[in-house]
């Protein structure tokens, strides 16, 4: 269990993840840290009299009371990275965080853990090589871990809960709120199976510069990282880059050559940042995986708990059709004009919950 002492140390202003594991390699324990005095801290190696001077060890230990009682009220666990629950491929990582915040039923030392990340502006390409993926995926008893963004990511962990893979979203901001708040629906699914993973505490607002280094445990806690889908800027490339210097394995799907959210991908492949992938057999052999043949592939149906009363009798209705339903043959069977028939449609697929096919015809995702 995180102790009082090893929670304030990620409270410490100006005291970072390296040096904050230098202290306590050195000194022995974290609540030793604080029982140190600042003219023997500064006489640590690497620390140094202005360094030691900066450290508030009052104020970090106030904060990290307020927090583990914040915890302890709404079910959130606190990980320190000496706990056993600590994702042991993370800690191999330099810069991994001292405490993490869980909340959910996951097991961060699963025996296989992947990555998937991609772009915010996903397409039917991506969302269907997402879908054929993680149907592989769930023959190996693997962990699917994205950033529970827009696009890709809440697509691969939608995938997750409906095959009943275990799946974890990081965050890049405290566990009291939801961003995207489109996403919350998804995430309280996820706890289920899985969970939300952040190293930010309550009342950490989802500001620009949180996200890169919620990349970097993205990138950590995994085996190896997939790119379905990524522009030449963006979180994807930055999480395939911070693996690739953890010494990580990277694959990514190629896209077509003019194809804005494929450039990405098509530039890690061609400069040797990632492996091509074309199908899970290529990850498996890469890997030195081998299916689990006591494993049985199952599908979980999804509950649309954030559709609207059309919307859900819409749901209903394709739910009940194994082909797919025309447009036309929908506005008699839901008694709803069409205007209102296309704008829910519109926004139930938006949301992931169903896929429009040729022919204006849709079915559920």
């Amino acid at each position: 269990m995180t102790t009082l002492h090893g929670a304030a140390l990620s409270f410490v202003k100006n005291l970072g993840p390296v040096a904050a594991k230098s202290l306590m390699a050195y000194l022995g324990s974290a609540e030793q840290v604080f029982k140190t005095s600042p003219v023997k801290m500064a006489t640590i190696p690497g620390i140094g009299e202005k360094r030691a001077s900066q450290w508030d060890f009052n104020e970090a230990l106030r904060l990290a009371e307020k927090e583990l009682e914040f915890a302890a009220k709404h079910g959130i666990e606190l990980i320190f990275y000496t706990d056993a629950r600590y994702p042991k491929r993370l800690k191999n990582c330099a810069d991994s965080p001292i405490l993490l915040y869980s909340k959910g039923k996951m097991e961060l030392n699963m025996p296989k853990v992947i990555s998937i990340v991609g772009t915010r502006n996903a397409t039917d390409y991506g969302k269907q090589l997402c879908r054929q993926l993680i149907e592989e995926l769930q023959q190996y008893n693997v962990l699917i871990a994205s950033g529970l963004a827009l696009g890709i990511d809440v697509a691969a962990h939608k995938e997750c809960l409906r095959l009943n893979v275990p799946t974890v979203g990081v965050l890049g901001h405290g566990l009291d709120r939801m961003y995207p708040s489109q996403n919350r629906a998804t995430a309280d699914k996820m706890l289920e199976n899985g969970g939300l993973l952040t190293e930010y505490p309550s009342g950490t607002v989802p500001d620009r510069e949180n996200f890169p280094q919620r990349n970097r445990i993205v990138a950590g806690m995994a085996d190896a990282t997939v790119v379905i889908e990524a522009g030449l800027k963006g979180g994807a490339l930055i999480t395939a880059e911070i693996a690739n210097s953890y010494n990580r394995d990277v694959f990514a799907f190629p896209g077509r050559l003019d194809d804005v959210y494929s450039e990405g991908c098509n530039f890690l492949i061609r400069n040797n940042k990632a492996a091509l992938l074309t199908c899970m057999a290529d990850l498996a052999f890469s890997l030195g995986w081998e299916k689990d043949e006591n494993l049985k592939p199952t599908e979980q149906f999804m509950l649309p708990l954030d559709l609207t009363k059309d919307e859900s009798l819409i749901f209903d209705i394709l739910q009940q059709h194994k082909a797919p339903l025309a447009i036309d043959e929908l506005t008699i069977k839901a008694n709803m004009p069409m205007s209102s028939l296309a704008m829910n449609l519109l926004n139930m697929e938006m949301q992931g919950y169903i896929r429009s096919l040729p022919g204006k015809t849709y079915r559920v995702n």
